[in-house]
C-alpha cells in the first residue's frame, strides 16, 4: 500500500507538471497572438496620454503654429505654385474699376526654372551674392571677436563702450542706411568733405561699381558687428577663468591661450552666429536696395533684389519668375545649412 501510494503521488505530480506546461504554452501563445492586436491600441493610448498630460503646452504652441502657417506656410506654398506657372500682371486675377477679370495663367511645370538657371544673369547674381555674403560674414566675425575680447576685460568706462558699440543695432536699419547714403554722397557727403580737406579727390562711393560694392559691404558690416560682438562676448564670459590662469602658469603665450582656450570655447556659439549671419546676409535686401538700388547699373544686385525687380520693377511684372528666384534662394540656403551641419557633425559637433 505504501508503494502504491507513493507511485500514485509521483504520477499525480508528473501529471501536474504536464498540465502546468500546457497552461504556460497556451498562455504564451495567447500573449503572442494578442501582441499585434494590442500594439496599435497601446500607441494610440500613449498618444492620448501625452495629449492629456501636455495639453497646456499644446494649447500654448497652437496659436504660434497657426500664425506661422498663415504668415510663412501659405505664402511659401503659393510661391512654389506660382513658380510652376506663367503668371504675370497681364494674366492674373484683377479688378479694373467695377469689372473683375479672372486669372488666365497656366501651369507650365519647370520651364521657369530652366529659363532662370540657363540665363547668364543668374550666375552673375549668384557669384556676387556669394562674394558679398562671405566678405560680410568674415569681416563681421573677425571684428566682432576682436571687440568682444576687448570688452571682456576690466577697464574704466567699459559699460559706456558697450552701449556705444551696441547703438548701431538699436537704430532701425533703414535709418542707418539712409544716414550712410548721406555720408557717401559724392558732392555733399561728409566723407568726401573730409577727403577734400586733405587734398584728396572726391571718391565716387555709390557711382562706381567697385566702390559701390565696397560701400554696401562696409554698411552691412557696420550693422552686423553689434550682434556678433554681443553673442561672442556671452560665449567668452562662459569660459572658466581657471583655464586661462592654469595656462598662464604653464607659460602659455597670449596667442596660445587664444588658440587653445578661447577659440575651442567659442566653437558652439561661433557655429550658430555664423549660420545666422550667413542666412541674414544672403537675404539682406534693405542695405542693397536702399543704398544703391542695385546700381550703378546692376553691379550690386543680389539674388533677393533681382527677385524684387522681377515682381515690382520690370514691365510687365513677372510674378512667376520672381517666385522662381525666391524658391531657388530657399533651396540654396537649405543646401548650405545641410552641408554646414554635416561638416560640423564630422568635427564631432552636435547641431
Amino acid at each position: 500500500m505504501a508503494a502504491d501510494t507513493s507511485q500514485s503521488v509521483v504520477k499525480a505530480a508528473a501529471g501536474g507538471v504536464g498540465n502546468d506546461s500546457a497552461v504556460r504554452g497556451r498562455s504564451r501563445w495567447t500573449d503572442s497572438g494578442n501582441t499585434g492586436k494590442t500594439g496599435n491600441t497601446r500607441n494610440s493610448g500613449g498618444l492620448r496620454r501625452a495629449l492629456a498630460t501636455h495639453w497646456y503646452a499644446w494649447a500654448m504652441i497652437a496659436p504660434v503654429v497657426l500664425v506661422l502657417g498663415v504668415i510663412i506656410g501659405w505664402p511659401l506654398v503659393r510661391g512654389i505654385y506660382l513658380s510652376l506657372t506663367d503668371a504675370n500682371e497681364r494674366n492674373v486675377a484683377r479688378d479694373i474699376g467695377a469689372r473683375h477679370i479672372d486669372a488666365t495663367y497656366e501651369f507650365i511645370g519647370l520651364d521657369n526654372y530652366a529659363a532662370v538657371l540657363g540665363d547668364p544673369v543668374f550666375l552673375q547674381r549668384l557669384v556676387w551674392t556669394v562674394v558679398w555674403t562671405v566678405a560680410c560674414v568674415s569681416i563681421t566675425f573677425v571684428l566682432g571677436l576682436t571687440l568682444a575680447n576687448m570688452l571682456n576685460r576690466q577697464f574704466r568706462g567699459r559699460a559706456a563702450y558697450r552701449m556705444a558699440l551696441i547703438l548701431p543695432w538699436a537704430v532701425p536699419g533703414f535709418v542707418s542706411v539712409f544716414a550712410w547714403r548721406f555720408l557717401f554722397n559724392r558732392d555733399n557727403g561728409i566723407l568726401n568733405k573730409v577727403l577734400d580737406g586733405g587734398g584728396i579727390a572726391a571718391v565716387p562711393w555709390l557711382d562706381d561699381p567697385t566702390w559701390a560694392k565696397f560701400s554696401v559691404i562696409a554698411v552691412n558690416v557696420w550693422l552686423g558687428i553689434p550682434f556678433m560682438m554681443v553673442a561672442l562676448l556671452g560665449g567668452l564670459q562662459s569660459i572658466p577663468g581657471e583655464l586661462y590662469e592654469a595656462a598662464e602658469m604653464d607659460g602659455a603665450t597670449a596667442w596660445q591661450r587664444f588658440r587653445h582656450i578661447t577659440l575651442p570655447g567659442l566653437r558652439t556659439v561661433s557655429m550658430t552666429v555664423i549660420l545666422l549671419s550667413t542666412i541674414w546676409t544672403f537675404n539682406m535686401f534693405p542695405v542693397i536696395f536702399l543704398l544703391t538700388r542695385g546700381g550703378p547699373g546692376d553691379s550690386t544686385e543680389i539674388l533677393v533684389t533681382q527677385a524684387f525687380r522681377e515682381a515690382f520693377i520690370t514691365s510687365p511684372r513677372d510674378f512667376a519668375v520672381s517666385a522662381t528666384w525666391g524658391v531657388l534662394i530657399l533651396l540654396l540656403l537649405m543646401m548650405f545649412a545641410l552641408v554646414y551641419r554635416r561638416s560640423l557633425r564630422k568635427q564631432g559637433e552636435v547641431w
